[in-house]
C-alpha cells in the first residue's frame, strides 16, 4: 500500500467519525498541509476520547520526513495555528543514520520509534533532565511506558548540530527536540495532551515526500479502530 492511499484513508476516517459538540477554529490562512494535519489531529480526539482530557492543541510527528525538515507540527485547535519544529528518531529506525525513517517497532529493547497515538504525562527529572511522559493508546505503540519512550531535550537535535551534519542525531525511540522547541513542548503539550506519530511526507503544499528507494520506510496502514481508553500508569 502507497503512503498516498494511507492518507486517503486517514482523510475519509476523519470524515467518517462524527465530531463532538465542541467547535474548533479553522486554520488561519494555513498551507494544503496545515489543514490536512487539522483533520488528522480532529480525528485522533475522536478515536481516543476521554484518555485525552486537554483537546486544545495536538501533536503530530510526520516521520515520513527527513530529519533535516521540521517535521513536529504543533496543532493548536483553538486558534486556528500550527507551527513546525524539528524531532529525532530513534536509532532502530534509522541504522545507517541518514536521516530517514525505515521502520517502526514497539518491541522492547529495539530503540525504535512507534507510530501511533500517545497521551501525554506529566514531567520529571530523568536522564536528559526534564521530560514527558507518554502512554502509547494503539496496539502499535503500547509499550511506550516500558520502554521509557518519551519527549526531551537533547544536544543533537539542536540546530547546530542539524547546521554541521545535515541531519539530526538519533534517539533511542523518544521524541527528542532542541531546546527551545522542548520549552514549547513543556508548556503546550503536556498534562493529558494527544501526541501522534506517523509516516506520512506531508510538504508544505500538501503533497507527498518521495521517499528514496533505500528508506523503503513503513507503508503498512495503521489500524484507526477506536481502543479503550487508559488512565493513570
Amino acid at each position: 500500500m502507497k503512503r498516498r492511499d494511507i492518507l486517503k484513508g486517514t482523510l475519509a476516517t476523519a470524515a467518517a467519525l462524527a465530531l463532538p459538540a465542541r467547535v474548533f477554529a479553522a486554520p488561519m490562512g494555513g498551507s494544503p498541509r496545515d489543514r490536512i494535519l487539522f483533520d488528522i489531529a480532529k480525528r485522533e480526539l475522536v478515536r481516543h476520547g476521554n484518555a485525552i482530557w486537554r483537546r486544545d492543541i495536538v501533536g503530530i510527528a510526520d516521520f515520513g520526513l527527513h530529519s533535516a525538515k521540521p517535521r513536529f507540527h504543533f496543532v493548536n485547535l483553538e486558534r486556528g495555528e500550527i507551527k513546525s519544529h524539528h524531532v529525532s528518531h530513534g536509532t532502530g529506525s534509522d541504522p545507517q543514520h541518514d536521516g530517514w525513517l525505515k521502520q517502526f517497532s514497539n518491541i522492547e529493547g529495539s530503540n525504535a520509534t512507534s507510530r501511533g497515538a500517545y497521551v501525554t504525562w506529566e514531567w520529571y527529572t530523568g536522564r536528559y533532565g526534564t521530560s514527558v511522559r507518554l502512554g502509547g493508546l494503539d496496539q502499535s505503540n503500547e509499550a511506550a511506558l516500558r520502554r521509557y519512550i518519551v519527549m526531551h531535550h537533547a544536544s543533537y537535535a539542536e540546530d547546530s548540530h542539524l547546521a554541521q551534519y545535515g541531519r539530526l542525531g538519533r534517539s533511542n525511540g523518544c521524541f527528542a527536540m532542541g531546546t527551545a522547541q522542548f520549552r514549547e513542548a513543556l508548556l503546550h503539550l503536556s498534562g493529558g495532551r494527544l501526541l501522534y506519530a506517523d509516516s506520512l511526507g506531508l510538504e508544505e503544499d500538501g503533497s507527498i515526500q518521495p521517499v528514496p528507494a533505500l528508506a523503503m520506510i513503513d507503508r503498512a496502514p495503521l489500524d484507526l479502530s477506536p481502543r479503550p481508553s487508559i488512565s493513570g500508569y
